[in-house]
């Protein structure tokens, strides 16, 4: 087991960082608690819980099982891009038992894990959902820390990231090379694009809608691994709050890991093109400030 801090899960404050800052400013996380919006706005009474399957007929019983034991609240729309091993089937079997809380959409085409957010995304955002959560079905993201996620949106995070790398976070069950693997991954992130994420690979994750309706999903063509960057950066870009809270992060039991060489190259070659980007923004905006000063 890898461990990232010692305290217990949910016990330390949340990290937050918020778009639209200045130079100095973008190259540090403060660690708060969120501020708190305003008396009866609750953006989570209407939650969609979207999870992507492909080959996850195992997993799929047990983490709907385990997400309505923690929060028989929420709704949840299935996301089968066509799998082999007949989990779209079960899925229909599932949501026949539960026709108002459970929905299951066909994909008939496996391309990607962004592709299948993209389209649940779309979904839920035609329906009015205000809070839209991504979960794998493979048990890694646990449905009994959920309420953290949710409860930041509520306190006035735009994105809260379930986070393995601050503060109390914590990684089970996986191999030492897979926790370099994303640790590395992260801190390449974070330094390519000058931002204080600890974790912004991460999958499991909550977006009031607001955020989703400004990000300009239409343009948004990651696949898979870099998916996750390429909405963190969109958010900050545009402003929003993004918060991190710690959690445990279990590797699966059941079924085969769908990462691949290609998503790691698409995440490489993206980031450093945003980051340079960025950059060019952040200076050509200091020096119209600059001229407007002189003049």
């Amino acid at each position: 087991m890898t461990r990232v801090g010692d305290d217990a899960v949910g016990e330390p404050p949340a990290a937050q960082w918020r778009g639209g800052r200045s130079d100095e400013e973008e190259r540090r996380t403060t660690i708060s608690d969120p501020v708190s919006r305003a008396a009866g706005d609750r953006p989570t009474q209407r939650t969609l819980v979207i999870i992507p399957t492909y080959n996850e007929r195992e997993n799929l019983p047990l983490i709907l099982q385990r997400l309505y034991q923690a929060r028989p609240d929420v709704h949840v729309l299935i996301v089968d891009d066509n799998s082999p091993d007949g989990t779209g089937k079960l899925a229909d079997e599932l949501a026949s038992a539960e026709p108002e809380q459970i929905h299951v959409m066909h994909r008939t085409v496996k391309d990607g894990l962004g592709a299948a957010y993209l389209a649940g995304f779309a979904w839920g955002l035609n329906r009015q959902y205000t809070t839209l959560v991504e979960m794998d079905a493979d048990g890694s993201h646990a449905p009994e820390q959920l309420h953290l996620l949710l409860e930041a949106v509520d306190a006035g995070a735009d994105l809260v990231i379930g986070s393995r790398y601050v503060d109390g976070g914590n990684v089970q069950n996986w191999p030492w090379r897979r926790w370099a693997l994303s640790w590395t991954a992260n801190t390449y992130a974070r330094l390519a694009l000058g931002i204080g994420i600890h974790d912004i690979t991460a999958g499991y994750r909550a977006y009031r809608r607001e955020v989703l309706q400004k990000i300009d999903l239409d343009h948004v063509d990651s696949k898979g691994y870099c998916f996750q960057i390429d909405l963190t950066w969109r958010t900050i870009s545009n402003g929003f709050t993004v918060v991190e809270v710690p959690i445990t992060f279990t590797e699966r039991e059941l079924g085969v890991s769908k990462m691949s060489g290609s998503n790691i190259r698409e995440a490489l070659v993206k980031v450093a093109q945003w980051g340079i980007d960025g950059r060019r923004n952040r200076n050509r905006a200091v020096s119209v400030t600059s001229k407007r000063i002189l003049s």
